[in-house]
């Protein structure tokens, strides 16, 4: 059964106040929602609200504004929304919207006008205020009205109106509490990643030669939305044999072939919330050695990486752990050659593991947060409580790779789960996807 997947209105709320408690005193934020991107003529792609409106209102139509109003200085505050009117000619042919009076009972806002009155209600409360805060990287259009708004004001100085003299990016802010999740998206994550795990079993079960990878992909873009996750969170990598090399692939168009790998990199998106698993796995359904070697290289440095994460824990310790781990692996392979030494100190695994171990996840896949990455990119942030994070250590040696012995060439695997930071450890969110060889065979020979 599908749970309840929205968040209470009471997280939203307290979301608002926690931001207007940082606010700088006697001052306006402006929020914008997304807006609705033409895919074509007069048809839409599906609408993807902005993640930081999202995040303080939970409200999910085009357009809208957010202002939260932090008066003096004291904590006294309003939550203003702006959004589209009721229009009972444009919700025949587009679908219903929320309107004004039902936006102020389920999104508790203090109060909410249509669009139309922006002008007239917005340009008194940037008044007198001493500074705008701005998401500035969302929309460029939006900053140019903010602009606009501010010079409107400015132009009644001469009547005693004080306009605001700085123009604040809140982007970090935002990025910052968004780091931390609560209870209740810890639980939207974990509901996401069973979705997820199952659709990836799909794909193991439905994978055979001869089929198509964007086949693959359909039987993982049902199981998603079968479950409520109506859509993937990011483009679908479904990548046979040498593809798994292309560590972006998403042209899925490729026939599967019978002694080759299949690397499938897809997660689900429900309320908003993003999982994002990575799997490889034999096409035939039983590794080849040379295959199951590598294969098991990576998931035992994944392991080690997972097993290591708790608070005050970093990312880049954690590397330094999997690069040590990953160069000794590929050396007793006889992969890398040369003084082991000097291949440790050179990090010489990074000529087949190119990507960085791990990232941030939330309400984006690659989801917002400082690193604290210093100038060798080595990322220094201190794990805390509440944190999501993906582990996904990869070794990729392309076709055309002559410095290796040839069973090597074309294996590309990369193995993904997505933990959470907890008070002692951690908690891997990623639990029926099958990982080992072991559990793989065995499911894929069903």
């Amino acid at each position: 059964m599908i749970k309840n997947t929205l968040l209470p209105v009471a997280e939203f709320c307290q979301r608002r106040s926690d931001f207007i408690a940082q606010m700088p005193a006697n001052s306006i934020a402006l929020i914008s929602a997304g807006k609705e991107v033409t895919r074509s003529n007069d048809t839409e792609y599906p609408f993807c609200q902005s993640k930081h409106f999202y995040y303080l209102t939970g409200f999910n139509e085009p357009d809208a504004i957010l202002a939260l109003v932090k008066n003096g200085q004291s904590r006294s505050a309003q939550s203003i929304l702006f959004s589209r009117e009721k229009d009972q000619l444009q919700e025949i042919w587009h679908g219903r919207r929320v309107g004004q009076k039902q936006a102020v009972i389920d999104y508790q806002v203090d109060s909410c006008f249509n669009l139309a009155e922006v002008d007239e209600q917005l340009l008194p409360l940037i008044a007198g205020k001493s500074a705008v805060l701005i998401c500035q990287p969302e929309l460029t259009e939006f900053q140019q009205q903010v602009l606009n708004w501010l010079s409107q004001v400015r132009k009644s100085a001469r009547s005693g109106v004080k306009a605001p003299k700085s123009l604040i990016d809140c982007s970090e802010l935002i990025d910052e509490m968004r780091l931390h999740k609560s209870s209740a998206e810890l639980d939207i994550m974990r509901q996401v990643n069973v979705i997820s795990g199952a659709a990836h079993q799909r794909a193991m079960l439905q994978t055979q030669a001869g089929k198509f990878e964007y086949q693959i992909e359909a039987e993982l873009l049902h199981e998603f939305a079968s479950n409520g996750a109506r859509y993937p969170a990011y483009g679908t990598i479904v990548a046979g044999g040498d593809n798994a090399n292309i560590l972006h692939y998403t042209d899925n168009d490729d026939a599967l072939n019978n002694g080759d790998l299949l690397l499938i990199d897809a997660g689900g998106e429900l309320a908003g919330y993003a999982a994002d698993i990575t799997r490889t796995f034999p096409i035939s359904g039983k590794f080849t050695e040379p295959q199951a070697l590598i294969y098991q290289l990576v998931l035992d440095s994944q392991n080690l990486a997972i097993e290591a994460i708790k608070p005050q824990q970093t990312f880049a310790e954690l590397n330094r752990l999997v690069g040590g781990f990953l160069t000794q692996g590929l050396y007793d392979l006889g992969i890398l050659t040369g003084d082991l030494s000097e291949l440790l100190a050179q990090k010489a695994c990074k000529k087949y593991f190119i990507h960085g171990l791990g990232h941030w996840l939330g309400l984006d896949v690659h989801d917002v947060g400082d690193y604290h990455s210093n100038q060798q990119r080595e990322q220094h942030r201190p794990f805390a409580t509440g944190m999501v994070m993906t582990i996904e250590p990869g070794i990729y040696i392309p076709l055309t790779d002559q410095s290796v012995d040839e069973k090597w060439r074309g294996i590309g695997v990369r193995i993904e789960d997505n933990i959470a930071v907890t008070p002692t450890g951690f908690e891997n969110l990623t639990v029926n996807a099958p990982k080992t060889i072991a559990e793989i065979e065995t499911l894929m020979s069903k």
